[in-house]
Parts: C-alpha cells; structure tokens; sequence
C-alpha cells in the first residue's frame, strides 16, 4: 500500500510540472495524429510511368543516321552510296534476310555487334526494328538545280511535290509510292515537313535510299521553274472544280502536288499550279490519307500518261 501510494504521488507531480511547463512555454503540443490511408494517397499519389515518347519525341532522337528495320537495313547495304559504320544484330535473331545483312556487312569488312534486344529497343527509342539496326552516314541529296537539269535532259518526267506532309510515316509511304511508280524525286519545303528520319525510312521499305529526296526554300517557286521546264504541275485536291483524275490525259512530263495532313494545298500553291486533281470516291469516309492518295494518283498518271 505504502508503495503504490507514493507512485501515484509522484505521477500527480510529475503531472502537475508538465501542466506548470504547458502555461509558461505555451500550450503543449498534442501528438499526431495517423494520416488516414485516404488523406496519405491524396497527398502522396503513386509515381504515374513516364509516357511513351511522342513522334516530335522520337523524331529528335532518330536523327542520328540510325537504319532500322530489316527493309531499309537491307536496302542500304544494297543500294545506299554512303558509308555504314557499324550494324547491330539481336542475338537470337534469325532468318534468311537477316543473315544476308550480316554477310553484306561482313563482305564490306564491317563488324557485327551481337547485342541483347533490351539493348536495341534503347538505341532505337522504341521504334520496331525486328532485331536488326544500323548507323550510316547521312546521304547527300542532289539540289534542286540538279534536278532541273535533269529535268531538261529528260524526255519524261514524273515528280512528287509534297506541301507540308508533317507525318514522318506518310512522308516515307509517299517516297515508297513514289520510288515503286518511277518517280525522279520527292521534293519538299524546309519548313513545316517531317524530317527524313528513320521512322520515314522505316515507312518507306528501303525506297529512301534509292530516290531522291530533295528540300527547296520556296515552293512555288519551284513549282514555277518546273513549268518553265515543260512538266505540267497538279495538285491534288477534293474540292469542286477539279478534274476527276481518271479523266485527264497526262502529257509525257508531270508533277503531282499533294498538301498536309487536314489542310490539303495551301491557297499560294493552288494558285502556281495548271490546274486541280480529285479522286472520285463512293465510300463515307469523304477523303483519303495523303500517302494512299499519293499511291492512286501515282498508278493514274504512270497508267493514262507518263511511261
């Protein structure tokens, strides 16, 4: 009894100095509370993944000379004239195409990097590659003066103008389409065009490193000097007042000029051109992606017109 009594005796002064201390320092400070698991989630979310890279994205990275893929890889071994300076290879990978490349390289005394596919997916920023990547010198392109030339020495002549195709994968399908139909070249403005990266070369099954892909400052001027050259110049366009294509005959020199994504022709271009082209269309959808336009009007002109 004795001893209980004097415990609680000393829990009651010792309640009493921390009460004394509370009125001279200020009120104590009760302890904290738990945060509720809703009140810690709303302050503390959980960490999103970082979003898959956008095409701007992938575009910055792939302008490093990179060849992906095994269409392009292939034709740039095959017809490319700019040197390789190295070729990656998934181990595992297989496939007769697949070790042709690797003899193509081995015969241009170039060495292969067997590498795991973890390590392809980071080179190429996610892009498909189907186990096979290379690095190459950028190819030069002729000048659009080059082209004139060849242009005035030729007896026909089929050419592509693209008025600001931004897409990187309709620009390499349009440069497929084009390459497959006998076009000279593909010309483009700087501005307001995708760049020839290595999703556009992807696009373009290896035609980007047989056709010329030539970029001008102004075109409409060079829609001007093509028709000083004798080439007749069409845009494409879905409006009234065009031509249906398979009603036109084409002379033996013609150039197709096809807008962007959404805009079609600016006005500036439609009024340099001889006249305007449309695709006669029965469907709902009301018109047709730039690069599958660009594949119908190529079969049109190469069928009624240019040989």
């Amino acid at each position: 009894m004795i001893k209980k009594s004097a415990r609680r005796a000393a829990s009651k002064k010792s309640d009493s100095r921390q009460s004394d201390e509370g009125k001279k320092g200020g009120p104590r400070e009760r302890p904290r509370k738990k945060e509720s698991w809703k009140n810690a989630y709303e302050k503390k979310p959980f960490e999103k993944k970082p979003p898959p890279p956008t095409s701007t994205q992938q575009e910055e990275t792939e302008e490093s000379g990179l060849v992906i893929g095994v269409n392009p890889v292939q034709a740039l071994f095959q017809d490319a004239n700019r040197p390789v300076e190295y070729l990656a290879v998934s181990k595992g990978a297989g496939g007769k195409r697949i070790q042709e490349i690797v003899d193509k390289a081995r015969e241009q005394g170039l060495r292969t990097r067997f590498v795991d596919r973890q390590t392809l997916d980071g080179m190429t920023g996610g892009l498909a590659h189907q186990g096979v990547v290379a690095r190459a010198g950028i190819r030069k392109q002729p000048s659009f003066k080059q082209l004139i030339a060849r242009v005035k020495g030729s007896p026909q002549t089929l050419l592509v103008l693209l008025d600001g195709v931004e897409d990187p994968h309709n620009l390499g399908a349009i440069i497929r389409s084009a390459e497959s139909f006998g076009a000279m070249a593909v010309v483009l403005p700087k501005d307001r065009s995708a760049a020839l990266s290595a999703v556009a070369a992807k696009a373009s099954a290896g035609a980007v490193e047989r056709l010329d892909v030539i970029r001008v400052t102004n075109l409409t001027r060079a829609i001007d000097e093509l028709k000083g050259c004798g080439v007749q110049v069409w845009g494409l366009a879905g409006e009234e007042g065009a031509e249906p294509i398979q009603k036109v005959a084409f002379p033996q020199s013609v150039a197709l000029v096809l807008g962007g994504e959404g805009k079609g022709l600016r006005r500036l271009t439609r009024d340099h051109c001889d006249g305007l082209l449309s695709i006669p269309i029965t469907g709902g959808v009301g018109s047709l992606n730039v690069s599958v336009a660009a594949g119908v009007a190529l079969y049109e002109v190469r069928r009624r017109g240019v040989e």
